[in-house]
């Protein structure tokens, strides 16, 4: 919840920090790719390290950074002080998130109970409520700053009080390679490639579901607002019903389902058309979708425990398929950009209903590890 909240929080200050510093949207996009940039860096010694010092370790310390890196943003006096600010986030954020994901796979390992979706789910209400505070404060005219000392300070309540709680480090640690690393096992690329696929679908349609509504299917920005509202909420209602699924038919199973889901309605949405037909396509995507990078990050913790002990630590796995997922956010939205200039943004959207197939064929790989 932590890390979803801070990232809403950010999200709902963008407008005021564009008009503040007097940028265009081209320049806010350039400042954004560095936050990707700076989330993209910290993935590898993420991994590294929670392998070394144990994640719990990482997690605590990745969580100080993002509580020391979010005032910074709000201190930015220039353009440069605000690029340079959402690159060090950026880096905390992910030195965090893989942390986390990893301890979650140990927990997950040692309890014989999934908790990977809940995790998951708590990062989305967490993303919905920060966005919401920040809005709110945005509303009443509260300066950026004082908004993330404000959260801040309450993180670090938080930290405080949940530090003592985490597994010994030495639950996780793995001890120091003696000899080069070979290369990284051929299934954690094809999972990235699956949560690639999955991310693309997640990032369209934030960004590009409510423009659709209102170009295309010309609704008030009220109605315009429904498909990722409707979208949201099978996200998180998914997520917390997903370890209870996993449990009971196995996470290769549900992805195969998920991407079938995922293909066959938001396909079927857009070709229905209307705002209606947005609707339902972008419910299907978020029931689709919203299991599919908790179960991959589950999933390639446990195999690289239970299949590749001494080729690869979990951390490391985790880290990997957290790169490629993760590069889908953003690569996605710009590609729908492009796309919709020569084709309009509706067909342009066929492409992660698309995606959602192939994720449902490469499911087989998975389900195939399980075995």
């Amino acid at each position: 919840m932590m890390n979803g909240f801070s990232v809403g929080v950010l999200v709902s200050q963008l407008p005021d920090f564009k008009f503040h510093l007097k940028i265009s949207n081209g320049a806010l996009g350039a400042a954004l790719f560095l936050l990707a940039a700076g989330v993209l860096s910290a993935l590898g010694p993420s991994g590294k390290w929670s392998a070394k010092y144990g994640s719990a370790r990482i997690a605590i310390i990745g969580s100080i950074a993002v509580i020391a890196s979010m005032p910074l943003i709000g201190l930015s006096f220039n353009y440069i002080s605000f690029c340079s600010a959402l690159y060090l986030f950026g880096f905390a954020i992910a030195l965090q998130d893989v942390a986390m994901n990893t301890h979650a796979v140990t927990l997950e390992q040692r309890f014989k109970r999934r908790v990977m979706s809940t995790f998951h789910a708590l990062y989305s209400v967490g993303a919905l409520a920060g966005s919401a505070c920040g809005g709110v404060m945005a509303q009443l005219h509260v300066k950026p700053i004082y908004q993330e000392l404000m959260v801040s300070t309450l993180f670090l309540f938080v930290l405080y009080g949940m530090k003592s709680r985490f597994l010994p480090a030495s639950s996780d640690q793995q001890a120091p390679r003696k000899h080069k690393r070979p290369k990284r096992p051929t299934i954690f690329w094809i999972m990235g490639l699956l949560g690639m696929s999955a991310s693309i679908g997640e990032g369209s349609a934030g960004d590009w579901g409510g423009v659709l509504a209102r170009t295309t299917f010309h609704t008030s920005p009220f109605i315009g607002t429904l498909p990722y509202i409707s979208f949201s909420i099978t996200m998180v209602t998914g997520r917390f019903l997903g370890d209870r699924l996993a449990h009971k038919f196995g996470p290769g199973q549900l992805l195969f389902f998920g991407g079938l889901c995922a293909g066959i309605g938001l396909g079927s949405g857009l070709i229905i058309g209307g705002i209606g037909g947005e609707i339902f396509g972008w419910t299907l995507l978020g029931m689709g979708m919203c299991i599919v990078i908790p179960m991959i990050y589950s999933e390639a913790g446990t195999i690289a425990i239970h299949k590749f002990t001494g080729t690869i630590a979990p951390s490391e796995a985790v880290a990997t398929v957290s790169g490629i997922s993760y590069f889908g956010f953003v690569i996605g939205p710009p590609i729908m950009g492009f796309l919709s200039e020569a084709i309009t943004l509706r067909w342009a959207m066929l492409v992660p209903a698309t995606l959602g197939l192939a994720l449902a064929a490469g499911s087989r790989y998975v389900i195939r590890q399980e075995q």
